[in-house]
């Protein structure tokens, strides 16, 4: 089992130059638990989680990894402790996919150390684990985008952390391949207590998936709490400006949210 580091936003703003995008930001991610950020585009989701990985230093305030301000500690130290899949990763040319899934393996060598058997067994479980194994000598740019995708969380996993950050973890993916995702993330976080925050578009699924939702508006945290409580038809509102009817999903039990549109609401009425 992994060990339930806490990872806190406190008072945190956020800006690019002079453009702030979150002012006062609080946020505790649950430890051991899977957290879904949601917002509509552009409301600071993707900034916030470049904040928490330490991709971002605030303009104010801190993030807080067990106690202590994250910029304050060593990149390795952090690295071996949190995981990030960015938004748009760009692989080096022409590296085979096995090669790139093996850098999250750095953290944990020594410099210019060899390969031990067990950093050939995380990366061999990563793959399979992911559904690539056949395609570990296949360059990564001759693969689809979905292919992509899975790379990049083979290579996240294969870095072995206790927290895993992951934005937009379904992107590119058809659905079938967006459920195996979920649920390897899933397996990963009930087998072995992995501290998980993904940000992702789709409500339903993060409905179905996250065992906490953050709903952010203009980078301020609206509501926070377990799915049931926290996705109901006046935070759609609130949150994306739409019309929608919020059900019991058949499947799950979660929350279902069905837009209403302009035609439908009409209908409707």
């Amino acid at each position: 089992m992994t060990v339930a580091h806490s990872l806190a936003a406190e008072r945190v703003t956020l800006a690019y130059g002079d453009r702030v995008i979150a002012e006062s930001l609080d946020l505790a991610v649950p430890p051991g638990r899977i957290t879904a950020i949601v917002g509509a585009n552009g409301c600071g989701k993707s900034t916030l989680l470049r904040a928490l990985a330490r991709l971002l230093h605030p303009m104010s305030g801190e993030v807080i990894l067990d106690g202590k301000a994250l910029h304050s500690r060593h990149s390795r130290e952090v690295a071996r402790i949190l995981g990030l899949l960015p938004q748009g990763p760009v692989a080096p040319e022409g590296i085979a996919v096995a090669d790139l899934v093996g850098r999250g393996r750095h953290p944990h060598q020594k410099p210019l150390s060899r390969w031990s058997a067990r950093d050939y067994e995380i990366v061999a479980g990563a793959l399979e684990a992911t559904g690539i194994a056949d395609l570990a000598d296949r360059s990564v740019d001759e693969l689809s985008g979905g292919q992509r995708q899975r790379v990049w969380i083979a290579m996240a996993l294969a870095q072995e952390t206790d927290i895993l950050l992951l934005d937009e973890p379904t992107t590119f993916l058809d659905v079938a391949h967006q459920i195996e995702v979920l649920d390897l993330l899933t397996d990963l976080n009930r087998d072995r207590g992995t501290t998980t925050v993904m940000v992702l578009h789709d409500i339903n699924l993060a409905a179905r998936y996250a065992d906490h939702v953050f709903a952010l508006r203009d980078g301020v945290v609206i509501a926070g709490g377990a799915p049931t409580d926290v996705i109901t038809s006046d935070l759609i509102r609130d949150v994306f400006g739409l019309d929608s009817l919020v059900v019991p999903d058949p499947v799950s039990g979660t929350p279902l949210v069905l837009p209403r549109g302009r035609h439908h609401a009409a209908a409707a009425s």
